[in-house]
């Protein structure tokens, strides 16, 4: 596609400066058309559809979600948040022997209070020596004999700086722990390979990056864990046969479909499908390639303009997330509105987050605009 007919798959982008893809990716027009045929099916079939087209739609989000991850086939169950993710993951773990958790003061708020509410953890959490970074070492320093899990994000939400996985992994394994990425902020800007990485577990969604919309995650599991996993919620989706109905004989799934919690919002597979299929004919490769270009643009034109930044200093680790800092984000926020350019704040900063639609004259506009706020 070129980038003509990616921006016209966009609707939003004829009406709006849209700088904010990591809070809500941009609807495009082939997600409402999965959307409208959702919609007419359930018109023309009813029930029946469930078994003629939707159970396949299910099959094919997955697939293609594997495709998206590098990862076997049967290794991505589809969930109901992020959330729920973490939940199934922390009701399958043996805490009678470890009982750590490590993680970041840099991660999203979920990945924290998931072991908060656990008396029985013992949170470890990372601080940034910068406000940006957490050295892979800070990991290796925390990591014991002691550790259940490493639980940390991708890319941070806070900073957009992109963390080693391999790295995190390897640190994991070497002590006999989990490693568990929330990768929301990663997936449909980085490309992943994740089984080369050694992640035991990623979670992501078609919300922000894969521009399709709300209520539904993704949950990779590691193939050779799976079997052994046993989550302590469960559904009628979780277990095999489950059309037989058979409420005396629970057996869970072979596969990474063990950890679903039950019918998935339907609606949002067919824009998630929609989403995904411009994100694998675009490619990732591609999308990284030009995300980078956008980033370091916005960079050099924030820097220039005088502003101060909470991002990596390392370009290679840098995503498509810019905050910058400000004294009244909320004020400028608005005055942007005003000017049809959508971006978001954080306490003390202004959020800017292009994709791959996006173009550098929206970026240099979102520049010019801000420093009228100053």
């Amino acid at each position: 596609m070129t980038l003509q007919q990616v921006r016209d798959a966009f609707p939003i982008l004829q009406r709006r400066n849209y700088l904010n893809s990591c809070s809500l990716g941009a609807l495009s027009t082939p997600a409402v058309d999965q959307l409208h045929d959702f919609v007419a099916k359930w018109h023309d079939y009813g029930a029946s559809a469930w078994y003629e087209h939707w159970w396949g739609r299910l099959a094919d989000l997955r697939g293609r979600v594997e495709h998206l991850f590098g990862a076997p086939a049967g290794t991505v169950a589809l969930m109901p948040s992020t959330s729920a993710c973490l939940a199934a993951i922390t009701t399958s773990f043996d805490w009678t022997k470890r009982n750590r958790i490590v993680t970041t003061e840099l991660d999203f708020p979920t990945l924290l209070y998931q072991w908060k509410v656990r008396p029985e953890a013992e949170m470890v959490v990372l601080e940034s020596p910068d406000g940006v970074h957490i050295d892979p070492q800070q990991f290796a320093d925390a990591v014991d004999d002691r550790t259940l899990a490493v639980a940390t994000s991708h890319v941070f939400f806070t900073t957009g700086t992109i963390q080693d996985l391999e790295a995190i992994a390897d640190i994991a394994q070497r002590a006999g722990a989990y490693s568990l990425i929330d990768g929301y902020q990663g997936a449909g800007q980085i490309p992943v390979d994740l089984p080369a990485t050694g992640v035991d577990f990623y979670t992501s969604g078609p919300l922000k990056w894969l521009c399709g919309g709300p209520g539904l995650a993704y949950l990779y599991v590691r193939d050779d864990l799976i079997a052994n996993l046993r989550p302590r919620i469960t559904s009628w989706f979780a277990t095999e046969d489950q059309f037989l109905f058979n409420a005396g004989d629970f057996r869970y799934h072979d596969d990474a479909r063990r950890f679903e919690l039950g019918t998935p919002a339907l609606a949002v597979v067919h824009t998630a499908l929609g989403g995904q299929e411009i994100v694998d004919e675009v490619g990732m490769a591609e999308i990284r390639a030009r995300n980078t270009m956008l980033t370091e643009r916005l960079v050099d034109g924030c820097t220039a303009a005088g502003f101060s930044l909470r991002v990596s200093d390392h370009p290679d680790t840098r995503s498509a997330i810019v905050l910058v800092r400000h004294d009244e984000p909320g004020a400028a926020v608005g005055h942007l509105a005003e000017r049809g350019i959508i971006v978001d704040n954080r306490p003390g900063v202004v959020r800017a987050s292009p994709h791959f639609y996006n173009t550098a004259d929206e970026v240099d506009e979102f520049v010019e605009a801000l420093s009228e706020t100053v």
